[in-house]
């Protein structure tokens, strides 16, 4: 498991993951995605996750969780690699949709290892089945830029990523977001 990985500190506060670059990830076979956390600060390899879609535009993943929780059991993930955010629908164990879960991302693709880390800006966006929406952990940007643990031009970019991410759920078109996956049947 490459360490450099989960090395990468993200301080430019674009998406790495840009439209040059995602052309060189379309190797889903070798491609390895790691899921990077500011606080709790922590990287993992995402071994048991399968590539289901890898193209321009989006990562499509199926996953059961790491560590087990009594709400969910598993779910699907889409990385939307220009918009920078991952859009993921959470199951219960009896395989009903819990909600859907949005997390606000940077990516940082090193091409010579072919391996993707997915950093979480730590604000969230959860759509529960009966459209209800809730934004969460901003107090978390707030603590991360105070420990200096992101940069101020890190913690804009994570900022635009949400409005821009809650400006297509306003705006009724959710679904559209949500497309990858109902398009794989999951």
């Amino acid at each position: 498991m490459p360490k450099r990985a989960c090395n990468v500190r993200c301080a430019t506060g674009k998406t790495s993951a840009n439209g040059k670059e995602v052309q060189k990830i379309m190797d889903g076979e070798t491609l390895k995605l790691y899921r990077k956390r500011i606080i709790p600060e922590e990287c993992k390899y995402l071994k048991d996750d399968k590539i289901l879609r890898v193209d321009d535009e989006v990562i499509v993943t199926s996953w059961n969780t790491i560590n087990p929780k009594l709400d969910f059991s598993h779910g699907c993930s889409i990385y939307y690699l220009q918009q920078g955010f991952k859009v993921s629908k959470f199951y219960r164990q009896d395989n009903t949709v819990l909600y859907w879960y949005c997390d606000i991302v940077d990516y940082d693709y090193d091409e010579a290892e072919n391996i993707l880390t997915v950093t979480d800006l730590l604000a969230d966006v959860v759509v529960f089945p009966d459209g209800q929406v809730r934004v969460v952990d901003l107090d978390e940007m707030a603590d991360a830029l105070d420990k200096g643990l992101i940069t101020p031009e890190l913690l804009s970019a994570g900022l635009h990523r949400l409005n821009s991410l809650l400006a297509v759920i306003y705006r009724d078109k959710f679904d559209r977001l949500q497309s990858p996956i109902e398009q794989l049947g999951l």
